[in-house]
């Protein structure tokens, strides 16, 4: 899911976002055995060219994050360097970075993405369905992935990474912001006792779910030989100015 090459315009650094509960102090060092405080987490957002030194981290994420329910993914290093190229082409693609400033060296712990719809490389599978529910694709930020490594949950980051996306889009003048969810059955055999979707959070978000809009991608899920096709739902909320 890359986007295509297009006129590369000046990059520009968006303000900067922190934790909402990110001390103003400098932070202590701690090791990695620690467990981590959103204290320590710095939040910022980058825009165009300046997404290009977050693409490794944002790869090794997606290949450690999406492991999990409900995406099972089985990525490669090889197809991330081809899926992550097109980010840094964006002049409005959005990286949002989680940052523990705690660790030595400092280390990326999370990244969210965002960039144009008809800027994505799977525009022709995304904007159908946007467009027969009477949206305009072209007026549309697609909110891509959200990765986060499990023990820095639930301290108010993924709230950030809305945040910050969010602010983007409304600076590019996009009205609706869009996301997808992979659907998985409720009896699949993968499916942790323990797993709760996000769709509470998504909701107080004020993101509604649009189980009539779907679009499908492929991907091998782990243990799986080869790609099938996966129903994802979009998710959408309209942006006030």
């Amino acid at each position: 899911m890359t986007e295509p090459p297009r006129s590369r315009a000046e990059a520009q650094r968006a303000p900067i976002l922190r934790s909402r509960a990110e001390a103003p102090s400098a932070p202590i060092l701690r090791s990695r055995a620690e467990a981590p405080r959103a204290s320590t987490v710095r939040v910022e957002a980058v825009r165009g060219a300046l997404v290009e030194p977050y693409l490794d981290a944002l790869a090794r994420l997606r290949i450690e994050v999406f492991r999990e329910f409900p995406y099972l993914y089985d990525g490669s290093p090889e197809y991330e360097r081809g899926y992550l190229r097109g980010y840094a082409a964006s002049a409005a693609c959005t990286l949002v970075i989680a940052l523990d400033q705690a660790l030595d060296p400092p280390e990326v712990v999370g990244v969210a993405t965002a960039l144009p719809l008809l800027a994505h490389d799977d525009a022709d599978a995304l904007a159908p369905a946007l467009l027969g529910a009477g949206y305009d694709p072209a007026q549309t930020y697609y909110f891509g992935e959200s990765v986060l490594r499990r023990t820095y949950r639930g301290q108010g980051i993924g709230h950030a990474f809305f945040d910050a996306r969010e602010q983007a889009a409304r600076e590019l003048g996009f009205t609706l912001a869009a996301f997808c969810a992979v659907e998985r059955p409720s009896d699949h055999p993968a499916r942790p006792v323990s797993y709760v979707p996000h769709d509470a959070f998504w909701t107080r978000r004020g993101y509604v779910r649009r189980p009539d809009l779907v679009a499908r991608f492929s991907w091998r899920d782990l243990g799986d030989p080869h790609d099938t096709a996966k129903p994802m739902v979009f998710w959408l909320k309209e942006l006030c100015a």
